[in-house]
This record gives C-alpha cells, structure tokens and sequence, in this order.
C-alpha cells in the first residue's frame, strides 16, 4: 500500500472521481506478489503499484476500467490451468486472486492514515456472494471502534474472526459470504546497538524491507547523523537510558554489534528478558562463549541466553560488512516468519 499512496494522494487532489483499487486476495504455488499487495488506476490509464509483478497486470487494467464505468466490483482469479493465465503471461506455476473495486477517498484515508502514522487497524471488505453485497466494507480503527457496515447480519461470525486475526487473508463468513480481512500493523523495529559499518549498511537494508529503524551508540564519532542519516531515530545515549526510551515489543528486532561488552551485555540486560521477537550478537564462537559466562555471572538462565543468535546472521559465507548485513536481514526476517529458529 505504502508505494502507491503519493499517487493516489495526488490524483484525489486533482478531483479524481474514478479510482479503481485491485488487491491480491489469494495466492497459491509461485504467485509473484503476496496477500495484500495492491494497484491502482484511473479511467484514463493511469496506474500506481502492482499486483503481480507484471503478469496479469493488462488484464486488471481491463477489469480496473470497467468496474469504473459499471460500479460493479469483481473477483478474478488467474491460474496455470486456465487459458486466460497462459494468455496475460501467468506460466510460472502459481495461482493468484484479485479483487478489483472501487476506492473511495474515505477509504483511502484511512488506509493512508493506517500506513502512515503506523496505526493498527483492518478493513475488511466483501469480496464474494450476493452482488449486491460485494464491495461492502467495515473499517476497524485503531481505538476498537469502527465504520461502515454489512446490509446482511454477519456480526457474530465477523467477530469471531476479528478476535483471532493476526494476518491479512480471505476468511469465509458463512456458506455465501466471503470477505478480504485486510490486516494493518506498525512497521516492526530494528534496533541496532553500535554504529559499526555493518550497521550503516544494515540499516539501510531494512528500510528497505519495511523497517523502522533506530541505533543506538554513546560514541558519537560512531553514532552520528552523518553515518546514518536516514534512520528513523538516532540516539547518542549508554543502552540501558537509551533503550528506556524504545518500546521493545514483540514486533522489534535488535542487533548488538559492537564488539564492546560494554555496550553489548547492557544493552542485554534490558532485551532478554523483554518480549522483542529476535535478538542477535556479532562476534565469533569463542567470543559468543566468554557472553555466555558473563550473562550466567548476571544471572540469566540458559533458556534467556539461548534466545541470542550468535554469531548473528545466516551462514551464507559473508566476508564484508554488506554481506554481513544481507546474512543478518535474512536471519531477522526468517525468525519473524516462522522460517529461521
């Protein structure tokens, strides 16, 4: 979403009153966008973002233009088995859904509002039944109130699922009904402890995934805006006030690479025993060995001292600090999808 809100941003400012939003609802196999991803477009061919990294994008544009003339919302859906895929270029072996209706600014501010200010909500919109159903939305906002409403009584199996939601996906409401439960969340935190090289390069990588991104240094020559002048929040503070000040949650990720016990086993004090989802330490084996034993002499017991990824990263043979970071990236970002241990 966040890629295409400067366009749609721009085209309501010029009055525009055609908008059509495609969103990816399902994908099955090798489908080359995920759940949730979106496009955009106008009447007269403008287009904002993607749905498939190129493969069936004509033929949303199509569908885009005429749920604009005709109000009417559609649901399609593209596979290896069906001509159609073969024909708009969908010969990888995957199977993808799309639901294309029409965006209205309302809606879209909130989105944007969702995104923007990293606000927890969901917006969850009929995707399949009764015509006249489709397109119905309800818009969750972040303080358990909400907007809009079904023409039909859903409200039970709605709430049913709304407490057990935790993903963007397609749920079935009831034999007739489904709808596109469209999950918006802050963007997880990286804190990195130490301003090495690594870290210039690291940070740089994970805002490019989608993190929010914050280090960490008492030493200013190392931690300075000059270093890292596109993190998020840069704080020239000893970890235990600096990390006072961070809400460690189980959407944060933090990254010790200072080399320097110092700075390191404070900055541990503080994130073991949190609710952060990866914690990881540069350093050797043996260096990892002499953290063990000064944790222990502190007083943490093996189960919170395994929670450290030691030496960080995944073990892909990285020799410079921008393959260090790759490996540690790839590591933070399989640990949060269930993939890396």
């Amino acid at each position: 979403m966040k890629e295409i809100i400067d366009d749609l941003e721009r085209w309501f400012a010029e009055g525009e009153t055609g908008v059509a939003l495609a969103t990816v609802v399902a994908t099955w196999g090798s489908a080359p966008r995920r759940v949730g991803a979106k496009m955009a477009l106008t009447a007269d061919g403008r287009i904002s973002g993607s749905v498939s990294g190129g493969c069936v994008e004509g033929a949303v544009v199509e569908a885009g233009r005429i749920t604009i003339e005709t109000g009417t919302p559609q649901l399609l859906h593209f596979g290896v088995a069906d001509e159609t895929a073969w024909d708009v270029g969908l010969a990888c072996g995957g199977n993808i859904d799309i639901f294309v209706d029409i965006l209205d600014q309302l809606t879209f501010n909130m989105m944007r509002d969702y995104v923007m200010e990293d606000w927890t909500g969901c917006i969850i919109i009929v995707i399949d039944g009764p015509e006249k159903l489709l397109g119905q939305r309800i818009v969750y906002q972040r303080d358990g109130n909400y907007v809009g409403s079904f023409s039909i009584d859903l409200d039970e199996a709605l709430q049913a699922e709304m407490a057990k939601t935790q993903r963007t996906q397609r749920v079935a409401l009831s034999e007739e009904v489904e709808v596109f439960m469209d999950l918006y969340q802050p963007a997880p935190t990286l804190v990195l402890v130490g301003g090495v090289h690594v870290a210039v390069a690291l940070s740089s990588l994970a805002k490019s995934v989608g993190y929010s991104t914050v280090v960490v240094d008492p030493r200013r020559a190392f931690g300075s805006a000059e270093r890292f002048p596109n993190v998020d929040q840069l704080i020239q503070q000893w970890p235990k006030k600096a990390l006072d000040e961070i809400e460690l949650t189980a959407d944060t990720a933090v990254a010790l690479l200072t080399h320097d016990p110092k700075i390191d086993d404070q900055a541990l004090e503080i994130v073991l025993p949190s609710g952060v989802f990866y914690i990881g330490a540069l350093g050797s084996r043996k260096t990892h060995t002499k953290r063990i034993k000064r944790l222990e002499q502190m007083g943490f017991d093996i189960g919170q001292i395994g929670r450290i990824h030691a030496p960080i990263g995944l073990p892909i043979g990285a020799e410079n600090p921008e393959e260090i970071a790759l490996a540690i990236m790839a590591e933070i970002v399989g640990v949060r999808h269930g993939i890396a241990s």
